[in-house]
């Protein structure tokens, strides 16, 4: 079984055993069994767990922060009384491989305000995106390629 999945029952037993179903203390309960893991990681096949969870919550917070800036640059764009925008989908060449993580990439771009991730080529080497203002298309690309797509390839390699 999946050391994530482990983690996670392990953290709903948590939850059951404490009697106290809060957000909280589910995420300490899943803290004490990454830790739990992490200690008897040989035992279980798991060496690079610990790492790879840290890397994941990093993930994770790239995305909030990333979420937050888009969310506001959307807001400027929409309040600001001359709306200078310039729409488009521009290609987008892939570096990640595994469908996963190009699933992935493209969720997280969709759920990113003023992105949209349209379609896939067939050979998954280029994904296409819609983006509210493509003016610096090169700049966009930069970004996602030194944001969510370098913290894919470090969390799951």
């Amino acid at each position: 079984m999946n050391l994530y999945a482990i983690a996670v029952v392990m953290a709903v037993i948590w939850v059951a055993v404490t009697g106290s179903l809060t957000i909280h203390n589910l995420l300490f309960g899943f803290l004490l069994s990454t830790l739990a893991l992490g200690l008897i990681r040989e035992q279980v096949d798991g060496a690079g767990y610990v790492t790879r969870t840290i890397r994941f919550i990093s993930l994770v917070w790239l995305f909030l922060v990333e979420l937050a800036k888009s969310a506001w640059k959307v807001a400027a764009m929409v309040i600001s009384p001359n709306m200078n925008l310039q729409p488009g989908i521009f290609a987008y060449p892939l570096t990640v491989q595994r469908d996963f993580e190009i699933t992935l990439l493209a969720n997280l771009i969709t759920l990113t305000p003023g992105t949209l991730s349209v379609d896939v080529s067939e050979d998954r080497k280029i994904l296409y995106v819609h983006a509210v203002d493509c003016s610096d298309v090169e700049g966009t690309i930069r970004d996602i390629r030194e944001g969510f797509e370098r913290k894919i390839m470090e969390t799951f390699e």
